[in-house]
């Protein structure tokens, strides 16, 4: 485990459906109805209570599927979590396609949600960069610029998380943000 910006962030590895946590963030794809991943594993963990959530707000409020970017809340249904914040990540299509903003709006409207909630603790995956194809250096450097941002501007949530399913993985997230920072 590595703290940065203060404490306020920890990189850790391990399974994201087991961090008790007020929030953990799911990679989710924009119809919300699970997939494969970390959406699928939080689906499966979480129970039906997430699905059924999930079903509401494409009824009530995006009925066309979450748009890349966005975010939305659910319980966590049996998670140890308290809550679920989906986000759809961008789709890497060479990085020409505002992939980028994108990526960062998926990790500050994530913090948004979170904060407008008072959640202090939230857990992020590495959004976009399984079958999204993002590359994985490059998401690093946006999530931890958009996360260093958020938490120099606002307290709340007090702990951000970043959930590494592998030491490989949290080794080159910490190696892509020190070459950046360098």
């Amino acid at each position: 485990m590595t703290e940065l910006l203060n404490g306020r962030l920890i990189i850790t590895t391990g399974d994201i459906t087991q961090m008790e946590v007020d929030a953990v963030v799911n990679a989710a794809n924009s119809s919300l109805m699970g997939g494969g991943g970390v959406d699928g594993a939080i689906h499966r963990a979480g129970g039906p209570a997430i699905l059924k959530e999930c079903k509401e707000i494409r009824k009530n409020d995006w009925p066309d599927g979450l748009p890349t970017g966005q975010a939305a809340v659910t319980t966590a249904g049996e998670l140890p979590a308290q809550k679920v914040i989906h986000t759809v990540g961008p789709v890497w299509h060479g990085g020409d396609s505002q992939e980028d903003e994108l990526l960062e709006a998926a990790y500050r409207n994530s913090l948004d949600k979170a904060a407008f909630e008072a959640m202090q603790t939230i857990a992020f995956p590495a959004i976009s960069t399984g079958v999204y194809g993002f590359p994985k250096d490059r998401a690093a450097k946006i999530a931890y610029r958009a996360v260093g941002e958020y938490a120099r501007r606002n307290t709340v949530p007090r702990t951000i998380y970043f959930v590494f399913f592998s030491q490989d993985d949290a080794d080159a997230f910490l190696s892509a943000v020190d070459a950046d920072a360098g």
